[in-house]
């Protein structure tokens, strides 16, 4: 059976990104800090499908949790699949979030993913096949007062995602950068997103997980390297450097304050 590792596995898209893995067959790593998280699904994934769910609770935001990872990884021998999706965001201006809390979002954005991508390609390019998904945001592609760490680390898997693609062209692995909107998950649900209003956000513009993640696999498939899940969003996107546009993203932020 192919095997995919994926970080943040125990909620929103990663736990979605899981179940239609197990579902289609594939055996499984699931990383995440809930450990107890992580147990529940690994155990309803290996009753319903019948595959391998192995679970490993750390803090990507942390040395010693990306080591534990790629120590994973390099035992595996060869990925099918690794999924950056690991993530989380903070929501006030620059110098009311602690430096503590920005270094945690580039260890967990970027660090862990570039070391990550570094540990599994190897055996990828030996083997000749393989995919690397690596969650960024349509927020990569806007500048986000209020958020400008996690729009710079998701700009830069955006960016990674399209070096490393032109690198591997014709080995056999494929790249990925995943750039949902809003998504409908447990990303808003933190103290940090107290005065996050889901319901001031059109809901048009809401995605399921679900969605997210067949879109994504789709894209993969089809060799695509920057993947926008909805029609809406892609828009949105094309028209990306417009400042009209910009203001309008900017609108529904301030609105959902």
């Amino acid at each position: 059976m192919p095997t995919a590792l994926i970080t943040g596995a125990s909620s929103g898209i990663g736990a979605a990104f899981a179940r239609r893995l197990a579902r289609d067959g594939c055996d499984l790593i699931l990383v995440a800090r809930r450990r107890e998280r992580l147990e529940e699904l690994a155990s309803e994934l290996r009753t319903a499908h019948g595959i391998r769910a192995e679970t490993m609770a750390t803090d990507l935001a942390q040395i010693a949790g990306i080591e534990q990872v790629e120590a994973c990884i390099a035992a595996q021998g060869a990925l099918d699949l690794l999924i950056n999706n690991a993530g989380f965001g903070t929501y006030a201006r620059f110098p009311e979030v602690s430096a503590a809390r920005h270094t945690d979002m580039i260890n967990v954005h970027i660090t862990a993913s570039v070391r990550l991508m570094r540990a599994a390609l190897p055996a990828m390019l030996a083997r000749g096949r393989g995919g690397i998904i690596n969650v960024a945001s349509i927020s990569a592609f806007f500048p986000l007062p209020g958020n400008g760490s996690y729009a710079a680390s998701k700009a830069y898997l955006v960016t990674f995602s399209e070096s490393l693609q032109r690198e591997v062209a014709g080995s056999g692995v494929r790249v990925q950068a995943l750039c949902p909107g809003y998504t409908v998950t447990e990303f808003h649900q933190t103290p940090e997103y107290a005065a996050f209003d889901r319901d001031r956000v059109p809901a048009k513009l809401w995605m399921s997980a679900d969605d997210v993640v067949n879109a994504s696999l789709k894209a993969l498939r089809r060799g695509r390297v920057i993947c926008i899940p909805g029609w809406k969003y892609r828009l949105i996107v094309a028209l990306g450097r417009n400042h009209l546009i910009g203001e309008v993203l900017s609108a529904l932020r301030r609105r959902a304050a």
